[in-house]
């Protein structure tokens, strides 16, 4: 199996992420990829996909992974989508639903009560510290 079969999952991810300015090259064994993700969390769930597939050291891939967003406080922007609660967006960011209200905070130009969001709203989760 070829590196580039091997890191298959990663390439796809990156694609349905829509990664900017991506490339893929693969030499001697070692495959080499590069490109801008929107944020610090899409950056991280590609490195989970590749120490998923190639341990926490992996020797056969390079990857150069940028941040396009430009505040370090932010650590995603995420689009409510129907049926979905503070809480759960928390738990998808955080894997802990009782830090809404850190959301919550982030957010107070637009919201003014955290049970109350709006599909299509785009709400800035920020890095915990």
């Amino acid at each position: 199996m070829s590196v580039k079969a091997k890191y298959q999952p990663v390439l796809d991810l990156g694609t349905a992420l829509k990664i900017k300015n991506g490339t893929v090259e693969e030499s001697d064994g070692v495959l080499k990829i590069k490109g801008t993700t929107k944020s610090q969390y899409e950056k991280n769930i590609l490195w989970d996909k590749i120490k998923e597939i190639g341990g926490n050291e992996p020797s056969d891939i390079k990857a150069d992974i940028r941040i396009e967003e430009t505040d370090p406080a932010v650590y995603h922007r995420h689009v409510v989508q129907k049926g979905e609660t503070l809480g759960k967006i928390a738990q998808k960011y955080y894997g802990d639903s009782s830090k809404y209200n850190t959301i919550f905070k982030a957010n107070t130009g637009q919201l003014k009560n955290p049970d109350v969001i709006h599909p299509d709203q785009e709400l800035v989760i920020p890095r915990l510290s």
